[in-house]
């Protein structure tokens, strides 16, 4: 039975089936990244207003008596003073007001970092999200959220998913040509869940008898050949053909190519 059936239309139906998908690829949310950009702008404008007048206290302070001085240098005499005097406690105001909104900029920094590390979701998950969110329409049928709730999935860049599955080359292929196979039980309308688990289990054990073949071709071919000219030509043929499998089947970097293709 279908999430629209089970569940009422809305935000149970739409929260029962992001849950449904155990690998967590369904689990895709809105960045917003230009909200979070205008927030960190406001932020950092704001603590620059209170850093320049943190800096015209202090510069009046320096120009100020030596009993008014001594506040800059001793934090208990400081807060005793702030107690009764008026611009010690304004002071003092501006030291708690900087520190709440550096702490919330630094954090909004560092979460906007981490969600940066977070990819958005793939095409294929994407067309089939959004056809369930439009019912079955794909992107012309009827939104399971309303008001302005309706354009939440519209744009792809602004998008992130939860569920991050390794993504090499060799698993697009086979997510592009082999899902199929690796169809679970559970069945949302038209959508069949493609198990990762069982997926990238197949790709290792691809990627073993990929490396086993080379390894053991080279191995036998070179027993199997006297000339030493031949022996070296099967030595370049392999590394080569082992080099092209590592550099097109794998995300394995530069440096990680030369490495392997050495050893």
């Amino acid at each position: 039975m279908s999430d629209q059936l089970r569940y009422l239309p809305g935000y149970p139906s739409l929260a029962a089936f992001i849950a449904s998908d155990r690998d967590q690829t369904a689990a895709i949310y809105r960045r917003y990244n230009r909200l979070a950009a205008r927030n960190l702008l406001h932020l950092q404008s704001e603590l620059a207003e209170l850093e320049a007048e943190q800096d015209r206290l202090d510069e009046e302070e320096r120009l100020g008596d030596n009993a008014s001085k001594q506040f800059s240098r001793n934090w208990p005499d400081f807060c005793c003073a702030a107690l009764s005097d008026p611009r010690q406690k304004e002071r003092k105001q501006l030291a708690e007001n900087i520190r709440t909104t550096l702490h919330e900029y630094r954090k909004a920094i560092i979460f906007e970092s981490q969600l940066a590390a977070l990819p958005p979701p793939t095409k294929r998950t994407l067309k089939a999200f959004r056809w369930h969110f439009f019912n079955g329409g794909s992107d012309t049928g009827y939104p399971t959220l309303g008001a302005h709730s309706a354009t939440l999935f519209d744009d792809s860049n602004d998008l992130v998913v939860l569920g991050v599955q390794e993504q090499d080359r060799l698993t697009s292929f086979v997510q592009n040509h082999l899902a199929w196979v690796f169809d679970i039980d559970a069945r949302n309308g038209n959508i069949a869940y493609t198990s990762d688990r069982r997926m990238a289990g197949f790709v290792a054990l691809l990627s073993t008898i990929i490396a086993a073949v080379l390894l053991i071709g080279a191995i036998v071919s070179l027993y199997t050949v006297k000339s030493p000219r031949k022996k070296l030509g099967i030595i370049a043929a392999f590394t080569t053909l082992f080099a092209a499998n590592v550099g097109l089947l794998t995300n394995a970097g530069r440096a990680e190519l030369f490495a392997a293709s050495a050893a």
